[in-house]
């Protein structure tokens, strides 16, 4: 089942002897533990009530037990058992790890116990090194028939992009943060739309805005550090308007995060030219330009698109001419004996913001 339905069903008051979380996504496993606890243990009972397990250390029949005892102390119990993939017998093929040696214990105990499981005591095995992705899936595959015995099985798959920005979007709105759609989008983009990680980040720009100022782009490159083309499309936006004092600033932010800068020159070359093809294609919309670069075999994501079309409004032709060859030169700067990076960079701005630079 996915989080959605495990939730749906917690709602109802459904709730099974024993569960299995499969898969590496952290936000919809997160939310489902915490609607767990809430249904079974109120904050009062926790301490008694609730036991962790990890794998690594114990094994399959010690978790097994613990569930069959009865408690003095506690009316509820979930156990939570995590690595639960490390109570697999290690195959020959098995590299990841080597230096671990999972608990020994088959799943024996655990089948017999479920077929007449303690009364309020509910388990909860966490497997969450492997992705349903590439050879990963087959490990997968592995966990799933080695708990066969637990029926309730929560499939954490990773967010598609769109269905991660739909999630950044109620987030930001449960957080009462207002952030520039664009942002929001580049955002998702930029974290690879992992919501767990996205999570964090609006946390961290609600405390940032106190709620009282809209995010926007150039906000997101300065405070999210994975955000490397954000922070390209910040400069590009400070450069659109002219702005030498917010160009450097981002300069400033790619240094200090250890950014290689001919790699943010090559970024800030594609965005250029990508436009500069747009603009010659007459192309007059971010829809526009996600076709057409799509059908030319270069995937091109909704939020790219909108930067692209954007800088399209920001630069004239002459001017992403001027810029392409002014970047070419500090390309070839930066291949030759020469100042440091920065200053190659630092002129290459100064040459892009010069009044009446066409």
């Amino acid at each position: 089942m996915s989080p959605d339905q495990f939730l749906a069903r917690i709602k109802k008051g459904i709730i099974a002897p024993a569960y299995l979380f499969l898969g590496t996504e952290a936000y919809g496993r997160d939310r489902c533990r915490r609607a767990l606890l809430d249904a079974m243990l109120p904050p009062e009972e926790r301490e008694q009530g609730l036991t962790h397990y990890d794998l690594r250390e114990s094994s399959l029949p010690d978790v097994v037990e613990d569930a069959r005892s009865l408690s003095l102390f506690a009316g509820r119990r979930v156990i939570i058992a995590a690595n639960a993939e490390l109570a697999l017998p290690r195959q020959k093929s098995d590299e990841e790890d080597d230096d671990e040696t999972p608990a020994a214990g088959g799943t024996q105990s655990l089948d017999e116990y479920l077929k007449d499981p303690t009364p309020d005591v509910v388990l909860l095995f966490e497997a969450v090194r492997f992705d349903f992705e590439g050879e990963e899936k087959k490990r997968l595959e592995r966990v799933r028939k080695f708990y066969a015995s637990v029926t309730e099985t929560v499939e954490l798959k990773r967010y598609a992009i769109e269905d991660a920005r739909i999630e950044a979007q109620d987030l930001a709105k449960r957080a009462g943060l207002p952030i520039d759609r664009i942002a929001l989008d580049t955002l998702v983009e930029a974290l690879g739309a992992d919501v767990a990680r996205i999570a964090v980040e609006i946390e961290k720009l609600r405390l940032y805005s106190g709620g009282k100022t809209s995010i926007t782009l150039e906000e997101i490159s300065l405070l999210v550090p994975e955000a490397r083309a954000t922070t390209i499309f910040a400069l590009v936006n400070a450069l659109g308007r002219r702005n030498r004092a917010a160009a450097l600033q981002v300069l400033e932010t790619l240094t200090r995060d250890g950014e290689y800068l001919p790699l943010a020159l090559s970024f800030l070359s594609t965005q250029f030219r990508m436009a500069l093809v747009a603009r010659e294609s007459g192309l007059r919309s971010a829809g526009q330009i996600q076709g057409h670069f799509t059908r030319i075999g270069i995937p091109v994501w909704g939020a790219r698109a909108e930067q692209i079309y954007q800088t399209v409004g920001k630069f004239s032709k002459e001017q992403l001419e001027l810029g392409l060859k002014l970047i070419f030169g500090a390309d070839r700067d930066m291949r030759s004996p020469r100042p440091d990076d920065r200053i190659v960079m630092e002129r290459l701005i100064f040459e892009l913001t010069r009044p009446g630079a066409s």
